[in-house]
């Protein structure tokens, strides 16, 4: 009599080839990536929506979630790092056809949602008034930062959960799932801000609050669908709950990519943070702008990060499969498709950057000081193609420490001594340039650590 679990066997061998094996490089990196780019866009444009209806409470609310934006990235950082050190480990396991290896990286991931969020919500309670109080000592600031902080941190387990979920799902090649998730949270919370924020039709005017809560919601809805998706649904892995034991290679593995991908992501809040912080002792308006170029900026660098979420699953299959021509004709197609995303991006903020900051009921002086920024911090974007491609080729590959050291060179060790020493001897303006200089370092690293992982590992395959 056969078994039922048997369609269950995650040892079996699966019958039909991994798409990432077999489908031409540029047509699976573009296919596997226009789900996520979709999702990455409607968040972006999320942010910006975000933004627009609490800048009509006046600067001192946009100033305040500038002043806090470093603490939802930190909330990212650990959230997708972990997702990412997962989604290497799964892929590289699919790769060399190790399925039990692969649910265990599954299980252990989903399980940590739960060990991220903790942290935050610890911090929801108890630190949020002083973190702003730190930036700021005006009134109104603070008042609004506390109470829109203080939400997302405290309800952040549904964000944390979103993430590594999706990361396991989209290990597998699927996309379309993820980005279901995605679309739907993203278009709830870009519908309920303006009405839970200035209190249309038969809800309360709830402020600043109203925009966390918006948030908030649509990261619960994202995050049920997930699980539905991922409980539901046949996968190549699978979580096992009833038979979960703590597995410390398989912790190691997750974390190898995991904790520089987390720190990685965390570096850059800390940049923000540092950033205000040097801003704030000039003018309380700059930080408004480097806010506001943050969330623009969005919109070039998460349809990359999108497109970087459907390569990275195909270099790890193909590394760990030992498929040498397929993982180096992934890489080139990826980079090409990012350098195209960051010229478009680099051109609209070249020619209509009046247009992007009168978005944000800017005052003169916010426009004054917005429209050169974003034309001097734009030249970054075309290096950062190549930048943010090698980053995830690290990734893939197990090195997470090579997109470590490059990550902590362009936004820690240059940038931030960098801008202090610009804006100390030549102004607010020259601050600006701190970005593109500290671009130039960081590419010259990743050319050096690219061709040390070719030589030494992947010309051998």
């Amino acid at each position: 009599m056969h078994n039922q679990d048997t369609i269950f066997d995650t040892h079996k061998k699966p019958e039909i080839p991994n798409k990432m094996g077999i489908m031409p490089e540029g047509r699976l990196v573009w296919t596997m990536s226009i789900p996520a780019i979709l999702s990455m866009l409607i968040q972006a444009f999320y942010n910006v929506i975000d933004s627009i209806f609490v800048a009509k409470l006046g600067e001192d609310a946009l100033t305040a979630i500038s002043l806090i934006f470093p603490v939802q990235m930190l909330i990212i950082a650990i959230g997708v790092g972990t997702g990412v050190g997962v989604n290497s480990l799964i892929s590289r396991r699919l790769g060399q056809k190790d399925f039990d290896g692969a649910n265990k990286a599954a299980t252990h991931g989903f399980l940590l949602s739960f060990v991220n969020w903790f942290i935050f919500a610890v911090f929801g309670f108890l630190f949020v008034d002083d973190f702003v109080m730190a930036f700021s000592d005006t009134p109104a600031v603070i008042a609004y930062g506390t109470d829109y902080l203080s939400i997302i941190a405290i309800y952040s387990l549904f964000m944390c959960i979103q993430f590594n979920v999706e990361k396991i799902l989209q290990a597998t090649g699927n996309m379309i799932f993820p980005m279901i998730c995605s679309l739907i949270g993203a278009f709830i919370k870009i519908a309920l801000n303006p009405v839970l924020l200035l209190g249309l039709g038969p809800f309360p005017e709830l402020g600043i609050k109203g925009a966390a809560s918006a948030t908030v919601i649509g990261n619960a809805v994202a995050m049920t669908l997930g699980l539905i998706f991922l409980f539901r649904f046949k996968h190549e892995v699978r979580i096992e709950l009833a038979t979960f034991r703590i597995h410390k290679k398989t912790l190691h593995d997750i974390y190898a990519v995991g904790v520089p991908g987390i720190v990685m992501q965390a570096v850059a809040s800390f940049m923000i943070g540092g950033l205000n912080a040097i801003l704030i002792g000039y003018s309380e308006v700059a930080v408004a702008v480097l806010g506001v170029y943050f969330r623009l900026q969005n919109f070039i660098f998460m349809p990359v990060f999108g497109l970087m979420q459907g390569a990275m699953p195909i270099f790890g299959y193909n590394y760990g499969a030992r498929i040498k021509s397929r993982l180096i004709r992934a890489y080139k197609f990826t980079f090409l498709f990012a350098f195209c995303i960051m010229i478009s991006g680099f051109t609209l903020f070249q020619t209509i950057p009046e247009s992007l900051i009168s978005l944000f009921n800017a005052s003169p002086e916010m426009m004054n000081i917005g429209v050169h920024a974003l034309r001097v911090v734009s030249i970054c974007f075309l290096p950062a193609a190549f930048g943010i491609t090698s980053s995830t080729l690290f990734q893939a590959t197990g090195h997470g420490l090579m997109s470590l050291c490059v990550t902590l060179l362009r936004q820690m060790i240059i940038i931030l001594p960098l801008s202090a020493v610009l804006i100390h001897f030549f102004g607010l303006n020259s601050f600006w340039y701190a970005f593109p200089l500290s671009e130039v370092f960081a590419v010259s690293a990743e050319v050096y650590f690219l061709r040390r992982l070719y030589i030494r590992e992947i010309k051998s395959l």
